[in-house]
């Protein structure tokens, strides 16, 4: 099996997102000794903004393209590759200002690809991806838990990935960081114990 994992927080080491989505990979990668792990780190590869010099060298011809324009294509290209070629992914989403991160979003408009990962029909949009399972690492400062502000930052993931056909989405979530040491530790705990006792518990 392969498998993605995906981290987008902007804080390095400490960062609570990444710390739980590598937990999550070990777990898996213990429950499944033969998965294979590619790695993606948002923030610190900095994929560009979907943009129109993004647009511009997806519509021009390989062999016409200059240099700006082959990395362009060639991230795009790099970025879809690897997400097709997943089994499933593990996919760290910190809340920030009650949305996902930029760097996760720049990554979710290269593999939003129309005739690759969901395509239009008569009957409407249809995804391609439903074959894939996705274990999302929600984190937050705050509590958000059933409020308006959790929709927004849990649901976009939900409806972005259902449109291209995934519905296996579970949610590993940790929230009141900023809430103080005791809050933080409970959270991160708690977090831990999904993880390591009931996530791959059938497997």
């Amino acid at each position: 099996m392969k498998l993605l994992h995906i981290d987008s927080s902007i804080l390095g080491d400490n960062s609570a997102s990444r710390a739980l989505s590598a937990a999550v990979v070990r777990a898996w990668q213990a429950a499944e000794p033969g998965v294979q792990v590619t790695y993606r780190d948002l923030a610190s590869e900095g994929i560009n903004h979907f943009s129109g010099a993004t647009l511009g060298a997806l519509g021009t011809a390989e062999e016409l393209r200059d240099a700006a324009q082959k990395h362009e294509a060639e991230l795009s290209a790099s970025s879809l590759a690897e997400f097709l070629a997943a089994d499933a992914l593990v996919i760290g989403a910190p809340m920030y200002n009650f949305t996902i991160p930029s760097q996760l979003k720049a990554w979710i408009d290269r593999i939003a690809v129309a005739g690759q990962t969901f395509r239009y029909t008569e009957a409407g949009p249809e995804g391609l991806c439903g074959d894939k399972k996705v274990i999302i690492v929600s984190t937050a400062g705050g509590l958000h838990a059933g409020q308006t502000s959790g929709a927004a930052h849990e649901g976009y993931l939900r409806l972005v990935l259902g449109f291209l056909g995934i519905t296996d989405i579970e949610f590993v979530r940790a929230e009141g960081l900023a809430y103080g040491d005791e809050v933080r530790s409970k959270a991160l705990s708690d977090a831990n114990v999904l993880i390591n006792e009931h996530l791959f518990a059938a497997a």
